[in-house]
């Protein structure tokens, strides 16, 4: 068996594993890259392996670093099944075409803004990287899979996807692929949720495997514990809204709005928040909820008891869902007493430009970044300290207070990432360290190393291996 990596090594976005056997070819992921200049260009390359050969994908979960260029890759003559858990085939049924269309939103922007060369035409590929209606014909590919139960994507192949604790419909996957004479165990993490974090429930423990492909997100660092985070959250709430201004929490549309909307009802129904109107101004996002509250038998039961409180309707903040652009350019106005949750995450796209450009420029309001930011994305930039930031070409000084808070991330730490680590017993024989930026992927192998005795690799981008 092969593995080559396409994406998300000694990086973390562009999920790609070509898996390669005498029998069959797959994918594990096909995600999108995110942030930096070169990410919209390496969007567009070929693929590295023709997608008409492949006979199946296996996705791990929702996020666009994971699935964002499915439609592509459909587009360009994948004709076979993609297999992934039920709650991740209705999340990509509204983030696929969002970001289709997103992508022509884009391709829009640059063509009206694009310098015409000394032949009148435009410079740079001013093509959607895929459309709303291409996104859509990709979807008709997914083929639901509930977690603990054995799938064959193909007769020499075995799957079964167990609970990660990441996002709503995240899992790890556990593969056996036969050959002849031999069969290999082959488990991907994806990627692995913080234990003891609220609505979903903790990660897998896996017990046996030939070969570990694991994230390492955060393999570099432990995160603040949740407590000392929620006082963070609720002092960076409380001193922002009494001085007059507002908060901007750029948020993942899928996973992170809906932890950060639990966390505030939590905090108010415990009485630790002053009044405030929460507006979740996403139309992603809101579909995002609405789909989460489908899938209830999926919480833990700390968010089964927040849910059932919530319903009873006492003490509950002014939440209010924003979902047309008429509405969101409202909240432009809205200069103190808000909290915006706007999608994306990274601040590279969506609604949340538009309430940095309102709100960043004035020292009584507040960002709160509430998880990873990928070098060369504009969130990564204000983490860093930047005092003057470029949004829609207009330079805008940064007076509002940046606050991060690690201890939100959905991402499990270096801790989390070997305690799960330690379940294999005996240890794989070989594993690879995968969606982490070089230094936290370093930092995990050598951990891995150092405490499991694992044999353990930080493969390049493009690099294979035969296991």
């Amino acid at each position: 068996m092969k593995l080559t990596f396409h994406g998300a090594a000694r990086e973390v976005t562009g999920s790609c594993v070509l898996v390669e056997s005498e029998h069959c070819r797959f994918l594990i992921d096909c995600g999108m890259f995110q942030g930096g200049r070169e990410a919209p260009g390496r969007n567009r390359r070929r693929f590295p392996f023709d997608p008409a050969d492949l006979d199946f994908v296996l996705l791990t979960h929702a996020h666009i670093d994971h699935s964002g260029l499915l439609p592509r890759l459909v587009r360009e003559g994948f004709a076979g099944p993609v297999h992934t858990t039920a709650a991740t085939v209705d999340l990509l049924g509204v983030m696929l075409p969002d970001s289709g269309h997103i992508q022509e939103m884009d391709a829009k922007r640059a063509a009206l803004h694009a310098r015409r060369g000394r032949d009148g035409e435009p410079r740079g590929a001013n093509a959607p990287l895929y459309t709303v209606e291409e996104a859509r014909v990709a979807l008709r590919q997914l083929r639901p899979v509930a977690y603990d139960v054995t799938l064959r994507p193909h007769p020499s192949v075995e799957c079964t996807f167990r609970d990660a604790g990441h996002i709503l419909g995240a899992a790890i996957l556990e593969i056996v692929v036969h050959e002849t004479g031999r069969s290999t165990r082959l488990v991907a993490s994806g990627d692995l949720g913080q234990p003891g974090r609220p609505i979903v429930r903790d990660p897998t423990p896996v017990r046996s495997a030939d070969v570990v492909l694991i994230e390492s997100t955060y393999g570099d660092r432990a995160h603040r514990d949740l407590p000392a985070t929620l006082v963070e959250l609720e002092q960076v709430m409380s001193s922002t809204l009494r001085r007059g201004g507002n908060v901007v929490v750029p948020a993942f549309a899928v996973g992170r709005t809906q932890e950060i909307l639990y966390h505030l009802h939590q905090l108010a129904r415990l009485g630790r928040l002053p009044p405030m109107d929460i507006y979740v101004d996403s139309p992603m996002a809101v579909a995002a909820t609405a789909i989460t509250e489908q899938h209830r038998a999926l919480f833990d039961e700390d968010a089964r008891e927040l849910e059932r409180w919530r319903r009873q309707g006492n003490g509950l903040p002014h939440l209010r869902f924003t979902e047309s652009a008429d509405e969101s350019r409202a909240l432009n106005a809205v200069r103190s007493g808000a909290v915006i949750i706007a999608a994306s995450g990274m601040c590279d796209a969506g609604r949340v430009r538009h309430h940095l450009r309102h709100n960043l420029g004035r020292a009584e309001c507040s960002v709160l970044i509430t998880g990873f930011q990928a070098q060369g994305t504009l969130g990564r930039r204000l983490v860093d300290g930047a005092r003057r930031v470029r949004i829609f070409g207009e330079e805008i000084g940064v007076r509002a207070s940046i606050h991060t808070l690690g201890g939100l991330s959905a991402h499990a730490d270096q801790p989390a990432l070997l305690d799960w680590a330690a379940n294999f017993d005996p240890p794989p024989r070989r594993a690879f360290v995968l969606h982490g930026e070089a230094g936290a992927a370093e930092a995990l192998a050598a951990q891995l190393d150092a405490r499991l005795g694992w044999r353990v690799v930080v493969p390049e981008n493009g690099a294979s291996s035969e296991t």
